[in-house]
């Protein structure tokens, strides 16, 4: 009976998920265009929660397995269980409403803005808070933005440029050879960063390349001694965590596109929902990690997503829209440019440093407050 009772409060929020999911097999009449707007929003809100709590126990799982595995493929865990959780909820917006072009470059560009500026920001404020001053590996750190910067740049600028289709497209023939090389780019990036580099992306008193003085720098964290069993047991956890928010992902994301489609909303806004949804777990282990200064590992979990979000979110659904004919606009309009430039620009100026301050956590946070307001009034 104990055993009972501590299993279910330790995976409350997961079964609440799967019930949630069967009353919506039970109940197929719960269509958007039936029950009105008004139940759609209460509905949509509940959903939101449930798959929410779902996502505190992949927090949950993931760090279990950071702390077995360490860095970085405790991260990488984390990171790639978010990624799928994207491109599901994503893709079942695209192909289950209406043509919605601009999804995708909504998405990605709100998912950059939130990792960017309002997670780093955030992670570095509240750490800088506590701390004082926090170390990062600065070499790993940059290898990151290496790659976010001119992959961001080719996805959501070039085609604005680019002649062989009309407007802010590209053709099949770019989107392919930009999806495969995003693909590649990662793969290479993933044996680099789990391999002869891994170093780069481990905590700065491991390695002790950075040159800096330790008495600043993040407290010892070592491996917890774990069996096959052991790392099964929570494997097994993070995905039947993760399952459930990827098949309510089919219906929350119905009832966004109607939302959005009955209120005429800012496409942007679209892009605003299913970025927070999908960042909640690194939102929130990133800011435990600063809080428990263990800045490195909240560098690894937001440049990382950033990192996944370009080069295996963007290929997926590029596929998956020459697939099905999905026209998808791809580059930036308005002042968009000029924020995604400003914010690469400073994740520059803060990560050379090497160091975390409150200081640096502010100039982000003003970039992502910046990116809110003109949402709605661009």
């Amino acid at each position: 009976m104990r055993i009972a009772s501590d299993f279910l409060s330790r995976h409350a929020y997961t079964l609440t998920c799967w019930l949630v999911w069967l009353a919506f097999i039970l109940a197929p009449s719960l269509d958007p265009h039936r029950i009105g707007l008004g139940w759609t929003a209460a509905i949509a809100l509940g959903v939101f929660a449930a798959m929410l709590g779902c996502v505190f126990t992949v927090v949950r799982h993931a760090d279990h397995l950071a702390d077995m595995l360490g860095e970085p493929l405790g991260t990488l865990v984390l990171t790639l269980s978010a990624t799928a959780i994207e491109v599901s909820l994503m893709l079942m917006i695209m192909l289950t409403g209406q043509q919605n072009p601009t999804l995708l470059r909504d998405t990605v560009f709100a998912t950059l803005m939130v990792l960017l500026n309002g997670l780093v920001g955030l992670s570095l404020a509240a750490g800088g808070w506590r701390h004082l001053e926090q170390e990062f590996n600065l070499r790993g750190a940059l290898s990151f933005l290496h790659l976010i910067a001119p992959l961001s740049l080719v996805l959501l600028v070039m085609p604005n440029y680019s002649r062989s289709s009309a407007g802010h497209t590209l053709a099949p023939q770019q989107e392919g050879f930009l999806g495969a090389l995003c693909v590649l780019v990662y793969a290479g990036f993933l044996l680099l960063q789990t391999g002869r580099h891994r170093s780069l992306f481990d905590h700065p008193f491991n390695t002790q390349q950075n040159g800096f003085d330790d008495n600043l720098g993040e407290k010892p964290v070592h491996k917890i001694p774990a069996g096959p069993g052991a790392i099964a047991r929570s494997a097994a956890g993070l995905l039947l965590s993760v399952v459930p928010i990827v098949l309510l992902a089919e219906h929350l994301g119905g009832f966004v596109d109607f939302g959005l489609e009955t209120l005429h909303a800012p496409g942007a806004l679209g892009g605003l929902v299913v970025s927070g949804l999908v960042l909640a777990p690194e939102g929130l282990g990133a800011l435990r990690a600063a809080l428990a200064n263990r800045m490195q590992r909240a560098v690894n979990i937001c440049l990382g997503s950033a990192l996944s979000t370009i080069a295996l979110t963007v290929p997926t659904v590029l596929i998956a829209a020459s697939l099905s004919n999905h026209t998808l606009e791809l580059g930036l309009e308005g002042i968009d440019p000029t924020l995604l430039y400003a914010s690469l620009l400073v994740l520059l100026i803060t990560l050379v440093s090497g160091r975390a301050t409150i200081l640096q956590g502010q100039a982000h946070l003003m970039l992502f407050v910046a990116y809110l307001f003109f949402i709605f009034y661009p």
